[in-house]
């Protein structure tokens, strides 16, 4: 999460999301958190922009504390449904990456009751992949889904020194660059 960083995705068809690492920070439940400019575009149009709020604590673990999301049709906002602020309304912090993840551990990723309830179980350690943006090995890979959505699941994948993969079957990283 170093401010600067932008991790490029690109999924099939027309899809294509920028992670962009800002220097701005957000407090959230008295935690200085760093703010994240993720930007979605489907045809080359903006179809969504969210600011999310991650902080790492002293163990490595990444935590999520919301995010101010914003859904485009022809270039105006229809939809800010699924912004969630942990502190807020019965919202809590979740996790993204865990600092010692265990094989079928389960958790939160997002956690306001009946809007943000995304979960994600540990698969492996050892997960070899390739998107875009090279091969690798000892891949963490996890299984995501909601229960907002009851039947949708996706695998994800994060690698210690790059960030999070994506899905080469969906969304997958194609470029990180460092500004």
């Amino acid at each position: 999460m170093k401010p600067g960083t932008t991790f490029v995705y690109e999924g099939r068809g027309a899809e294509r999301s920028e992670m962009t690492v800002t220097h701005d920070t957000k407090k959230v439940m008295g935690v200085e958190c760093v703010v994240v400019d993720d930007k979605e575009w489907e045809g080359g149009k903006l179809i969504e922009r969210t600011y999310d709020w991650f902080a790492q604590d002293n163990k490595g673990t990444v935590w999520y504390f919301g995010e101010d999301t914003k859904e485009y049709e022809n270039g105006k906002v229809v939809s800010t449904k699924g912004s969630w602020e942990a502190g807020v309304d019965g919202a809590k912090p979740g996790i993204i990456v865990q600092a010692d993840p265990k094989v079928g551990q389960s958790y939160h990723q997002e956690y306001y009751p009946d809007e943000a309830m995304d979960m994600a179980r540990v698969l492996s350690f050892n997960a070899s992949v390739t998107v875009p943006y090279g091969s690798f090995d000892h891949a963490l890979e996890t299984r995501e889904w909601t229960p907002l959505q009851p039947g949708f699941s996706e695998k994800k994948y994060y690698v210690r020194g790059v960030g999070p993969l994506g899905n080469p079957r969906d969304l997958a990283l194609l470029d990180v660059k460092h500004r």
